[in-house]
């Protein structure tokens, strides 16, 4: 009898050091899966935003069982899909996209992925007031995890006004009115938090620098990432330098990509087994 074979994807943006791959592959070696997981970098293509149809056509014809989706599609890719999850849907973004019987339907496994590297890296620390940078496709995943987390109080940060007051009304529909707002003084908002989340690309290894000025950070603050290439940013080692209690982006990495395997494969992952490779990549 033929092992059987998946062979799963990661479509995005400077993804060349994504540990994904690795992170699936080795799984699926543990558990005797023929699985191949391949990196489809529209920077390495040379193709605009606009070809991630023609990325998903060309993954579907070739035979792809189901593609992660990462920076800057979460959000774009929505009218592509056949089908979404309740999570998906309430959240607005899809990370994982399964191609089943003639049909993409979309997941996000990135809410639960952070709320557990929350729970397991900073279980403890004071949820009153949150300031979140950033509200693309990540960020409104890490929205629902905080506010279902316990987050009293967040306040959002997003160049794109518009962008930001969607996710604020998404949030309120969910959870309540007062529980998310779009900030203005960032300066006031850092300072009045117990806590600090950045879901924006700056600083990636492609995008290296600070989604705030160090000068306001304070050692009251707990400082989390969804960032994990490199996996200490600029952030985080001036937040460290601080004295802060930090929360880096590999336990959401890991365990997005416990719940991908599992919708691609059919399969069990052995979550702990996936945090130790993830370690061993240090």
């Amino acid at each position: 009898m033929s092992t059987p074979g998946i062979l799963a994807g990661l479509i995005g943006r400077g993804i060349q050091a994504s540990r994904t791959p690795a992170l699936h592959e080795h799984e699926g070696d543990a558990q005797a899966l023929r699985y191949l997981y391949r990196l489809i970098d529209a920077d390495l293509l040379g193709v605009d935003d606009s070809a991630l149809a023609q990325l998903l056509d060309a993954a579907e014809r070739t035979g792809f069982t189901g593609l992660n989706i990462t920076f800057p599609f979460k959000q774009a890719i929505l009218p592509l899909l056949d089908e979404l999850s309740d999570e998906a849907r309430g959240i607005g973004a899809v990370n994982t996209v399964v191609l089943r019987g003639g049909k993409r339907v979309g997941h996000n496994t990135d809410c639960l992925g952070f709320a557990e590297g929350l729970r397991r890296g900073l279980p403890d620390v004071a949820r009153r007031q949150v300031v979140q940078l950033g509200a693309g496709g990540a960020g409104s995943a890490v929205a629902h995890a905080l506010l279902a987390e316990g987050v009293e109080h967040l306040v959002l940060f997003e160049v794109d006004a518009a962008r930001g007051q969607a996710l604020v009304d998404n949030l309120t529909q969910h959870f309540g009115v007062g529980r998310a707002v779009l900030g203005s003084d960032l300066a006031g908002a850092v300072a009045e938090a117990d806590g600090l989340v950045n879901t924006t690309p700056v600083g990636m290894t492609k995008l290296p620098g600070m989604p705030l000025p160090a000068a306001l950070l304070h050692a009251r603050l707990w400082v989390a990432e969804i960032i994990y290439f490199p996996l200490e940013t600029e952030l985080l080692r001036h937040a460290r330098a601080l004295g802060c209690r930090t929360l880096d982006g590999g336990t959401m990495a890991v365990f997005q990509a416990v719940k991908a395997f599992e919708l691609f494969s059919g399969r069990t992952a052995d979550a702990e087994r996936m945090q130790a490779h993830f370690a061993s990549f240090d």
